[in-house]
C-alpha cells in the first residue's frame, strides 16, 4: 500500500513556544498536500549553543511543548506525525537526543533516542561534543506500521551504516534521518550518504533537515530529501528556510530492488586478517 510522505523542513531557534508553532504551520501544509506520514527535523524544539540557557528551559517528556503539539497534531490532522527529535531533559541531568513518532490517535508508538554522538573538530574551527551534555541511545527499532516497515535513525547516525544494515535486515522499508546537519559536512556528505544509504540496502530514505542561519550562530545546511531504494532523489528542499516536500512512497519498490541487486541476501561472514606490509627484499609470508 503506497503512502505519501512528507519531509517538514525548519529553522528552529531557541524558542521552544516559537518552534512548535512553527512545526504546526509547516505539519498542516504538509497534510494539506496529502501527507499521511510527516517527518520534521532534527532537534525541532530549539537550537541554542548555549548550553546554560538550554537547559533553563528544557523540559522531561511528559512537559516538552513539541511532545504536547506533536501529539495534538497527530490527533488534529490524522497522521502519524514524526517528531525528527527534541531535546528532552533526563533524571539524571543529562538530556536526551530523542524521536518521537505518535500515531493518529496521539499515542508515542515510538521513541528512538540518537546512538552516534557528535564529537568532531572541522576545518572551519567549528568544534562539537555533543557527547557532553547528551545520553547516547543503545536500541534500535524497526517498527511495523499499517504502511510500511520504518527504521529510525537521527543526523549523524547516518554515517555508520552498520545501524542501517541491521535495520534493514530486520526487514524496515523505510529508513528515517531527520538532521542537523552543518554547511561544511553538508555540502561535502549529505546526499551522498543518505543516497549510499537508500541504494545498500534497497530501502526508501526520509530526511528532515534544519536549514539556514540560526538564532545562535550555527548555519545548517537544509535540502531536506526523499529517496527511493534505487537511490533516486523523488523530493528535494532548498539550502536555506522552512519548506515541505512531499513524495508517494510505495513498499513494493523495495521488494524490487532487494529482487534486482539481492546483496542482503548474497552477504557472507568473513574474518579480517592483519598482515605486514611490504618489507625489504620482498613480501611478507
Amino acid at each position: 500500500m503506497s503512502f505519501k510522505a512528507a519531509a517538514v523542513q525548519m529553522c528552529s531557534g531557541v524558542d521552544p513556544v516559537k518552534n512548535a508553532a512553527a512545526m504546526a504551520r509547516l505539519v498542516r501544509e504538509a497534510a494539506g498536500q496529502g501527507a499521511t506520514y510527516v517527518q520534521t527535523p532534527e532537534m525541532t524544539g530549539m537550537l541554542q549553543r548555549d548550553r546554560t540557557a538550554a537547559r533553563a528551559v528544557l523540559a522531561d517528556e511528559a512537559h516538552d511543548i513539541i511532545v504536547r503539539t506533536g501529539s495534538e497534531l497527530a490527533v488534529e490532522l490524522g497522521i502519524h506525525m514524526h517528531v525528527g527529535s527534541t531535546a528532552i531533559a533526563l533524571a539524571d541531568g543529562k538530556i536526551a537526543n530523542r524521536g518521537f513518532l505518535f500515531g493518529p490517535d496521539g499515542r508515542i508508538i515510538n521513541r528512538y533516542d540518537k546512538i552516534h554522538m557528535f564529537d568532531v573538530d572541522l576545518d572551519d574551527g567549528e568544534s562539537w561534543r555533543e557527547s557532553a551534555a547528551y545520553t547516547a541511545g543503545s536500541e534500535a527499532r524497526v517498527l511495523s506500521l499499517p504502511f510500511a516497515e520504518m527504521g529510525f535513525a537521527i543526523c549523524y547516525d547516518v554515517r555508520f551504516p552498520a545501524l542501517f544494515r541491521a535495520q534493514a535486515m530486520a526487514g524496515a522499508e523505510v529508513m528515517t534521518v531527520p538532521a542537523a546537519f552543518t554547511k561544511q559536512t553538508g555540502e561535502a556528505h549529505w546526499e551522498i550518504l543518505l543516497r549510499a544509504r537508500a541504494i545498500e540496502n534497497g530501502v526508501f530514505v526520509i530526511a528532515a533537515a534544519q536549514a539556514g542561519r540560526h538564532e545562535d550562530g550555527r548555519e545548517t545546511f537544509g535540502h531536506s530529501m526523499i529517496i527511493d531504494p534505487w537511490g533516486t532523489v523523488l523530493a528535494s528542499a532548498g539550502a536555506t528556510g522552512e519548506a515541505v516536500i512531499v513524495a508517494e512512497i510505495d513498499p513494493s519498490a523495495v521488494k524490487a530492488a532487494h529482487d534486482k541487486i539481492p546483496n542482503l541476501r548474497n552477504g557472507r561472514e568473513f574474518s579480517v586478517e592483519k598482515i605486514a606490509g611490504a618489507i625489504a627484499g620482498g613480501v611478507a609470508a
